[in-house]
């Protein structure tokens, strides 16, 4: 079945990377409860499985683990967390699915969360519930809405936990739609905070590539961007170039330093595309992909703000022939 979803985003490795932080900012009770002497276990690949043939719709990352809690109360508790990237109209209605999948899969009640990622400040559903002739069912989750910190900047200004500037940049990327230059301003100001914030190097790389990711630029204001990082005071520098450019240099595209670093830039913009195509349409025919990596980097950088919304194969065809050259 083909899926409709952006699955491959720097929010699953943030989620994965800082698991414990996400709970503590976005759901600190949840947080406070758990047991993290313990650790916890990492079901992603059986949520997976469980989840296969569900209508998924546009989510930016999933999670499914295993906790212990502090007061020993239960041998284990499961958490399932759904980033959703934009209004579904079944989304609750997804939410349960999950959530009795996993209770018929366990035996065991989870719990489930989700972020809303959307920029609409009216839709945050929070259940899913039918009755009739008396057979009821109400099911409710709790829900954080991203768009709602828009009025909080000082709080998340002064917090330390990275999920506060993973939000700082999905506001400054929902701020910054129609205008470059302050987008270029954001990301900018976005990264010299993580050395002062500091962060450690794998932390500074890891947020730094959402960064990246949710504040995307043309490719000459990524090139000012990067020579104003670069003037920085040495300890304030990025400690390594993005992770698309570091793919382009693997793959042996430096051609000197600054050619190297602008075609490692744009090769690794193209593959992260096309990997986000076949999440959204499936295997894409040759001639597709040949179209899809013939794209320059300004037409690549729509086409991944527009695929987000893609339905299949029809919807790429169409995006192509009216903006594709």
């Amino acid at each position: 079945m083909t899926t409709n979803d952006s699955y491959d985003t720097p929010w699953k490795t943030v989620l994965s990377r800082f698991l414990p932080d996400f709970l503590a900012f976005f759901f600190p009770d949840v947080h406070t409860d758990i047991d993290w002497s313990q650790g916890y276990l990492n079901l992603d690949a059986e949520l997976q499985a469980i989840a296969r043939d569900a209508e998924l719709g546009r989510r930016f990352a999933d999670k499914l683990i295993e906790v212990r809690l502090r007061d020993g109360g239960a041998a284990r508790v499961l958490i399932h967390i759904e980033v959703q990237g934009a209004q579904q109209a079944k989304f609750a209605e997804r939410m349960w699915v999950y959530h009795y999948r996993i209770f018929d899969q366990y035996h065991e009640p989870p719990v489930s969360l989700a972020v809303l990622a959307d920029d609409s400040e009216g839709w945050e559903p929070e259940g899913f519930s039918y009755a009739r002739w008396g057979c009821s069912l109400a099911f409710r989750f709790p829900t954080i809405k991203l768009v709602r910190y828009a009025g909080r900047q000082a709080e998340l200004e002064g917090s330390t936990n990275p999920f506060a500037t993973v939000v700082l940049a999905h506001l400054a990327a929902l701020r910054t739609r129609t205008n470059a230059s302050a987008r270029a301003e954001s990301k900018f100001a976005l990264t010299r905070r993580l050395y002062r914030l500091g962060a450690d190097r794998q932390e500074i790389l890891d947020l730094y590539a959402f960064i990246d990711w949710v504040l995307a630029l043309p490719s000459d204001l990524d090139k000012q961007v990067w020579a104003a990082i670069q003037a920085l005071p040495e300890e304030q520098r990025m400690p390594y170039i993005t992770f698309a450019e570091r793919i382009g240099i693997e793959q042996g595209l430096e051609q000197g330093r600054e050619e190297g670093r602008e075609e490692g830039r744009e090769e690794g913009r193209r593959s992260i595309v096309l990997r986000q195509l076949a999440r959204v349409c499936g295997e894409l025919p040759p001639a597709l992909t040949e179209r899809v990596s013939m794209l320059s980097a300004e037409h690549l950088l729509t086409l991944s703000e527009a695929l987000l919304d893609f339905d299949g194969l029809e919807d790429l065809e169409a995006w192509l022939a009216a903006n594709a050259p």
